[in-house]
């Protein structure tokens, strides 16, 4: 039987529309009360918020960089300025795939796969959110002409003119100066991120290092209105940087070339003070190089040759370069056993070509084989005799030799402002005991009486060694800077005692001796002395590379270059009233009095005399005699 047929309900279809009629229109009623709501929250209660948000949007703050001070020589002749140049930015949040952005870049400016790496290693440095990052520098026309015509295919990146730090000297004051890098992300953890917001190069070396605080200046800023792709419309406000501070340093441009033309392409070092003021005249590594590619970041390749060259040239061998002193440190030794009443001017020695200790066989040899006879302080040093100060050395001990060479400055910093100067090593028996565990023997002692064995120095302690003997003990130490914005860069609070001696004779007895090596008719550099115009006192040193076995000569033909001894030189003058004093050293160049000795002479030269090659008048005083004086 078929089910019945439900008749329609008109009364409940007609409830059922109601109700729904009646939510759908709760529901609407609702949703507009929400949606007047939130346009009241956000139009009204939190109106100064947006509004802050869109001024935002349209209002930026942009970091103005300072003008990095400029370095100048001690007479005003420009070493390191500030250069105009395009650069090329990108700002990799503005940029979505940068990477695919550089690729773009290399295309357009047909540039090498090097640089491809290079401005990718740039991008991946630490940096600032929303910072436009350099990624090449000194940008030619024809190259911002082609990133103008490409520019829809190189989001984020910008054509920026900006100055660039150049050295135009190049290689003469590298290792002096020093130069500028940018910005690793270790130093950017510790600079302040407000004064250093824009800058992205910093002092990596040298003065430009040392004094990076005073060179970098104070940053500024200026409000611009941007629109919607932030390209900037105007400048609201503006508050100017303030430029890094002016360095003058205590270097002649004329006396740096002068010793870097006597050194003839040699690898070297030379430094010269003035021993009254403890300014740097002079400062010489060779070889040397052009820092500035190392501004703008230089390719990898060319780093690979600097850094690879056997020559060293990255090497500052003024300070860092560690050497035995050879007979350089005599004079100082000199002083010494006077001081302590170990000898007197008249003590003698005699030598028969070596030195033997009491009860032993072997013999420490001197230079001359054959000997020098009867020996006095004058002509040991005038004769640079070793057995001599084998004999000095014996008698005063290593404990004692080490405390009058540190009182010198050996084995420790000297400098006042070069941060990479190394301590270098005066040795002793305390040293020894800790660094090898082994006691200190006799014949130790005697080898570093004439300054080899474990000493090692820097010819900048050399240079300052040699200025505490022309001043008689007055510390001054040496310095570059001369004056940093018109003041005194440093003033020492930690200076050295002065070297005060028991008799201020024996200063005189020590630099008469020195004068005679150069004027005496026995002394190891007279052929240097005699085409002088004034009074030298100065002492050769030629210091060991490889040691030569007992018994055996050294045969120059049998020595590779790089093994034959280092030739050195120590000097001031004029010797009656010192103006400067000079180091040389000479890597691999044998003889002191021969190699050494003549290129110290053409530094005090470029120095104590005028364009026409005669004396300055200011150093002419009345000569001593030339007749070798003998204690």
């Amino acid at each position: 039987m078929p089910p019945p047929i439900r008749l329609k309900d008109h009364e409940r279809d007609t409830r059922l529309i109601r109700s729904r009629m009646l939510f759908g229109g709760a529901a609407l009623i609702f949703l507009t009360m929400l949606l007047m709501f939130r346009m009241y929250y956000l139009q009204v209660v939190q109106f100064e918020h947006h509004s802050t948000l869109a001024e935002n949007n349209r209002i930026h703050v942009q970091s103005l960089p300072p003008t990095r001070g400029m370095i100048y020589d001690r007479n005003g002749v420009l070493i390191a300025d500030n250069r105009a140049s395009f650069s090329l930015t990108l700002t990799r949040e503005r940029a979505g795939d940068w990477e695919q952005v550089l690729d773009s870049i290399i295309e357009i400016l047909e540039l090498d796969t090097d640089s491809r790496e290079l401005f990718e290693k740039r991008i991946r440095q630490g940096r600032r959110p929303f910072e436009p990052v350099p990624v090449m520098f000194e940008l030619s026309e024809a190259q911002i002409a082609r990133v103008a015509v490409n520019q829809f295919r190189l989001p984020g990146v910008e054509v920026a003119a900006s100055l660039v730090r150049y050295y135009p000297q190049k290689e003469h004051f590298a290792h002096s100066v020093g130069y500028v890098g940018r910005i690793n992300e270790t130093e950017l953890k510790k600079l302040d991120p407000i004064n250093y917001s824009g800058t992205h190069h910093i002092g990596k070396t040298g003065i430009e290092r040392f004094y990076e605080e005073q060179l970098h200046g104070q940053v500024g800023y200026e409000e611009v209105e941007t629109n919607a792709r932030g390209r900037v419309l105007r400048v609201l406000n503006r508050v100017e940087p303030i430029s890094g501070q002016d360095i003058y340093l205590t270097l002649d441009i004329k006396l740096q070339e002068a010793a870097e033309l006597a050194l003839d392409g040699r690898r070297g070092a030379i430094v010269a003070l003035d021993p009254n003021s403890g300014e740097v005249l002079a400062m010489v590594s060779q070889p040397s190089f052009d820092p500035n590619p190392f501004v703008t970041g230089i390719s990898f390749k060319a780093y690979g040759l600097l850094r690879d060259s056997l020559d060293q040239p990255l090497f500052n061998r003024v300070l860092r370069g560690l050497y035995p002193p050879g007979s350089t440190i005599k004079p100082m030794m000199a002083i010494a056993g006077l001081d302590l009443g170990i000898v007197t001017p008249s003590t003698r020695v005699f030598d028969p070509g070596f030195f033997q200790l009491p009860n032993h066989k072997h013999r420490y040899r001197n230079w001359n084989r054959y000997g020098d006879g009867w020996v006095n302080l004058d002509l040991a040093l005038s004769r640079s005799n070793d057995t001599y100060f084998y004999d000095l050395a014996h008698k005063m001990g290593v404990d004692r030799m080490h405390d009058y060479m540190t009182r010198f400055g050996f084995g420790q910093r000297v400098a006042l402002d070069m941060f990479e100067e190394t301590a270098g090593l005066m040795p002793s028996k305390d040293w020894k005991r800790s660094r090898y565990r082994q006691p200190w023997y006799p014949g130790e002692t005697l080898i570093l009486g004439i300054g080899q064995g474990y000493m090692q120095t820097t010819p900048l302690q050399l240079a300052q060694a040699t200025a505490l003997m022309a001043s008689k003990g007055k510390w001054i130490r040496p310095h570059l800077a001369r004056s940093v914005g018109g003041l005194q860069p440093i003033i020492d609070a930690d200076m050295p005692a002065d070297i005060v001696l028991r008799d201020d004779k024996n200063w005189d007895a020590v630099g008469m001796g020195m004068e005679n090596v150069l004027h005496g008719t026995r002394g190891t550099a007279r052929k240097v002395g005699d085409s002088a115009l004034y009074r030298i006192a100065g002492k050769s040193g030629t210091a060991q590379v490889v040691a030569i076995k007992q018994g055996e000569r050294y045969n120059r033909d049998k020595v590779q270059e790089r093994h034959r001894d280092h030739a050195l030189f120590v000097a001031y003058a004029p010797a009656e009233n010192p103006a400067i004093a000079v180091a040389v050293m000479v890597e691999n160049g044998e003889s002191g009095s021969g190699v050494a000795a003549p290129v110290a002479k053409q530094v005090l030269d470029g120095w104590l005399l005028d364009d026409e090659g005669e004396l300055k008048v200011e150093y002419q005083t009345t000569e001593r005699s030339t007749t070798e004086v003998r204690r």
